[in-house]
């Protein structure tokens, strides 16, 4: 049986067809799941987060911490060039222990528990604006790790500088004070 003879440019281009068809499915099949992957990775630390709250509450426990609510509702306020706008967040945890409170963040993984990472010191900072707590629970739960963030309030920094105002007017006193004795003293030697 003899094979019909085929041009070699027609082989050629059929060839090339090929090449090019099968580059193609390559390339949308690499595309594909290119484009997917940030959305896997997203449902995964969703999944990864949800296990890790679910892990928190007897570490927290287990620490003497009350848990007084889940995925609690907080909301602050910023004034942008004098319009108000509010920002409604969730806590993870709201939590007591001997009378003072604490919002607690749940992070897993090797980055998001450590405060050198800036969204999470960024997300501990608007926790102690948006909840009138005592300070705020960065919760490691892989590590097993619970650290206390305590965050500067405006009402602690007006505290702070009322107080230092009470000790410059003591200072200021005390110098007048002196300097008066001082001018008597010197004041009593002349007339001797």
């Amino acid at each position: 049986m003899d094979l019909p003879s085929i041009p070699v440019w027609s082989a050629l281009t059929g060839a090339l067809v090929c090449v090019l068809g099968l580059a193609l499915i390559v390339q949308t099949l690499r595309l594909s799941w290119r484009t997917s992957l940030p959305a896997r990775r997203l449902a995964d630390a969703r999944v990864r987060g949800a296990d890790g709250e679910l892990r928190a509450r007897p570490l927290l426990e287990s620490l003497g911490f009350t848990l007084i609510g889940q995925q609690v509702a907080g909301r602050y306020e910023l004034s942008v060039d004098g319009e108000r706008i509010a920002f409604d967040l969730r806590a993870d945890y709201l939590v007591s222990q001997d009378g003072r409170s604490y919002v607690a963040e749940v992070k897993t993984g090797k980055h998001a528990p450590r405060l050198e990472t800036a969204a999470t010191r960024r997300q501990l900072l608007e926790y102690g604006v948006a909840f009138d707590v005592d300070g705020v629970l960065l919760v490691d739960v892989d590590a097993a790790e619970v650290r206390l963030v305590e965050v500067p309030s405006r009402a602690r920094s007006d505290e702070s500088s009322s107080r230092l105002r009470g000790n410059m007017v003591w200072l200021v006193a005390g110098v007048l004070a002196g300097v008066s004795l001082a001018a008597w003293f010197s004041g009593l030697r002349v007339h001797d």
